[in-house]
């Protein structure tokens, strides 16, 4: 008899809008994020989150970076779980002239990435020649 592998079936499909830094491009593309969610039948309490994460990660790009900001969405579903990859890419950190990563104010700018750290169950930054990726994974059950 032969040996039967792990038959899992794995599903995987992914979002990706490119975003000028424009007066409400982050509730515009958080309503059509949702409506992709959606489309991809995520549980409403996934959707919720990540849609939570979105608004905090592409804020941080229009304020802290230099544009265009790309978001990407993927959904990978597997044994029973779901996974949503929540990345934005910016061109990389934008400072005023003279300006230091220490003069911004702590009481005005910082709450998106505990937001972040508390909703996803993994999170990271990666910086490579294009600019800076910030992700998080959520999962779901």
């Amino acid at each position: 008899m032969p040996l039967e592998l792990n038959r899992m079936v794995r599903e995987d499909v992914a979002q990706v809008w490119r975003l000028p830094p424009v007066t409400g491009a982050v509730s515009s593309v958080r309503r059509r994020a949702g409506a992709v969610l959606a489309e991809w039948d995520v549980s409403a309490s996934l959707a919720e989150d990540s849609l939570l994460v979105v608004s905090e990660l592409l804020t941080n790009a229009f304020v802290h970076a230099l544009p265009p900001a790309e978001l990407r969405l993927s959904l990978q579903r597997s044994g029973g779980l779901s996974t949503l990859r929540v990345e934005v890419t910016d061109a990389g950190p934008a400072l005023a002239a003279g300006g230091t990563l220490t003069d911004v104010d702590p009481d005005e700018h910082g709450r998106g990435e505990h937001i972040v750290h508390a909703l996803a169950t993994r999170h990271g930054v990666r910086v490579h020649r294009d600019g800076v990726t910030r992700w998080a994974d959520l999962v779901a059950v």
